[in-house]
């Protein structure tokens, strides 16, 4: 299922975005059993606003395209948080992609991965996704190839049920994604849509020094009390 938008308005910043975000999610609020992922960079700062408003732990999850060596815009698959790869097989036959070149792909975004996920967490482990609520946070959809790349990975993580929630979305795209999820919230599916900056105001770049300092002051902030 999806939500069908109620409004078509700007949005000023990722933060005012994730509030709104948080009233169309009060169902999983005090839960003991959700968890809220932000796709970095740009889903932090509203996977920020979920997580306090729903009680819930707050995360990172980071998807790395594996892109054809030769056309590495063209995806032949992807790596996420939690040693995760998900594979295209029909490019994969179709671009002549050997073992070796694969593993070659694998290991060098395996390492920039792992990498930033060390540079964002400060060292702690990553929250454990089986049999969670997982819901997964992202400033906006255009095409959707990174969110549904994470719920692909995700769903190999064992949780109980995957949300997918953004403030704004391509209507094509969130009615897809409804399609792989077990719920889909885009607050906001304007027509037309164009890019999903035009529905901010202030759509500045979220630099990794912020995602580092959002889930540092999640993980300092004192839990309630979930039902």
């Amino acid at each position: 299922m999806y939500s069908y938008p109620t409004r078509a308005v700007r949005f000023s910043d990722r933060r005012e975005a994730g509030r709104v975000l948080a009233t169309k999610l009060a169902p999983y609020a005090g839960r003991s059993d959700v968890v809220v992922l932000a796709l970095p960079r740009g889903g932090m700062p509203v996977a920020a606003e979920v997580a306090a408003a729903l009680n819930a732990p707050l995360d990172v999850f980071i998807v790395r395209k594996l892109g054809v060596p030769y056309q590495p815009e063209l995806a032949m698959g992807a790596i996420a948080s939690g040693g995760v790869r998900v594979l295209n097989d029909e490019v994969i036959a179709l671009a002549q992609i050997t073992s070796p070149m694969l593993e070659a792909a694998t290991r060098i975004a395996r390492e920039e991965l792992a990498r930033r996920e060390h540079a964002y967490r400060n060292g702690r482990p990553a929250v454990p996704l089986k049999d969670k609520v997982v819901i997964l946070v992202d400033d906006g959809l255009a095409t959707g190839s990174t969110m549904r790349a994470a719920v692909e990975a995700v769903r190999r993580l064992q949780p109980s049920h995957v949300v997918v929630a953004v403030p704004v979305g391509a209507p094509e795209t969130c009615r897809e994604l409804a399609l792989m999820a077990d719920d889909v919230i885009c607050v906001e599916m304007p027509v037309p849509f164009s890019a999903v900056g035009l529905w901010y105001e202030d759509f500045s770049q979220t630099t990794d020094d912020e995602v580092r300092a959002l889930l540092d002051a999640a993980a300092r902030a004192p839990a309630g009390p979930r039902r």
